[in-house]
């Protein structure tokens, strides 16, 4: 057998529709398009969004305009000044953060903001930090790790 011998299986090809070849072939007179009108004539193109001359969806919810980044990393936020509530020199995981009530779950990452001041020395593990948390944490004789 060689490859100008093979034919597609019986059934799964189709003949071309042929409109405006007469009455007879089923496509004949409108040729499909229904009767009058701007959609039946031919070099109709209708721009995404036209509503027939509706104000359009999109100028109605202005808005409403713009993205969201599905794939953001969404973080669990908190101040330094939160973390004064563990005895000093101790280890602050994610762990305890929600032993303690601070945080509510795991599902998102912890990143740790300067807000407030913090006045003991914490090893603090978290996933992300900002510059002015770092700083504190580092300043008061502190430690920080990232997840």
């Amino acid at each position: 057998m060689r490859q100008n011998e093979l034919r597609p299986v019986s059934g799964t090809k189709h003949k071309r529709k042929r409109v405006g070849r007469g009455n007879s072939s089923g496509h004949g007179t409108y040729s499909g398009r229904g009767c009058k009108g701007q959609k039946s004539r031919s070099g109709y193109r209708m721009r995404p969004g036209f509503e027939g001359g509706q104000l359009p969806l999109i100028k109605r919810l202005s808005h409403k305009r713009g993205f969201t980044n599905p794939f953001k990393t969404v973080y669990v936020t908190l101040n330094v000044n939160r973390l004064n509530a563990f005895p000093p020199d101790s280890e602050v995981t994610p762990e305890e953060l929600i032993k303690r009530g601070v945080i509510k779950s795991l599902k998102q990452p912890v990143k740790i903001l300067g807000g407030g001041d913090i006045n003991r020395s914490l090893v603090v593990v978290a996933n992300n930090f900002s510059e002015s948390a770092e700083k504190k944490i580092i300043a008061a004789g502190g430690k920080i790790k990232r997840l």
